[in-house]
């Protein structure tokens, strides 16, 4: 795919989209690093719903650490794998408060030091929280930027590398939230809705498919 398409294609999703969001519901650097964690091979919607229920009782790091293993889960036993990410969640905060003055790091090696924090969580939180020019690759995204063609690579790593080289610097903060919501409500795994995609005509996947 050359320049041109995919300048093309990230405007339109602006041009749709102007001010993409996470659909995790947050209010603080914090609640959106707990909810990243809890949301691995989860929905955002199940992990919305927990979380609305702990915030309004403990949304800091100390609070949540107070409530121990057992306590928290108690608020997160609708999401898979609540036992692991009890004890991940606990230890982050933990660490929060003794290492970094109950604050939420902003480099991506403290924030992968920290229990359940991988380098996609570590950049969904740096861009989403703080504004930095990161790519958090999930499936959504490898997908899209494969069968696009926008920037295809075998691994998350190499197409994370490649977005960064290739979206337009223009579109690039917010690039990642068109990616994950055009490839979670159109670019869909099994039956992608080509009929009705924005960018159908730039595209570079073979096998497109009607809305039927």
């Amino acid at each position: 795919m050359n320049a041109a398409k995919r300048y093309e294609i990230f405007r339109r999703l602006h041009e749709d989209n102007p001010e993409p969001k996470t659909e995790l519901a947050y209010s603080s650097a914090f609640e959106l690093l707990i909810a990243v964690i809890l949301s691995a091979q989860s929905t955002d919607v199940g992990v919305n719903k927990a979380t609305a229920k702990l915030y309004p009782v403990a949304n800091t790091p100390a609070a949540i650490y107070a409530l121990g293993v057992e306590g928290l889960s108690a608020y997160i036993k609708t999401i898979g794998l609540f036992n692991s990410k009890a004890r991940n969640v606990i230890e982050t905060c933990r660490l929060l408060v003794e290492r970094h003055g109950g604050e939420v790091p902003q480099t991506r090696e403290e924030l992968e030091a920290l229990p359940g924090v991988g380098r996609k969580t570590a950049n969904v939180v740096l861009n989403t929280a703080f504004r930095q020019l990161t790519m958090a690759v999930d499936t959504h995204i490898f997908r899209v930027s494969n069968r696009t063609g926008i920037a295809p690579g075998k691994n998350v790593v190499e197409v994370e590398n490649k977005l960064m080289k290739f979206v337009p610097k223009e579109f690039l903060l917010d690039s990642h939230h068109w990616l994950i919501l055009h490839g979670r409500y159109v670019c869909l795994a099994r039956k992608p809705r080509c009929g009705s995609c924005r960018i159908e005509d730039l595209c570079e996947y073979k096998q497109k498919t009607s809305d039927d």
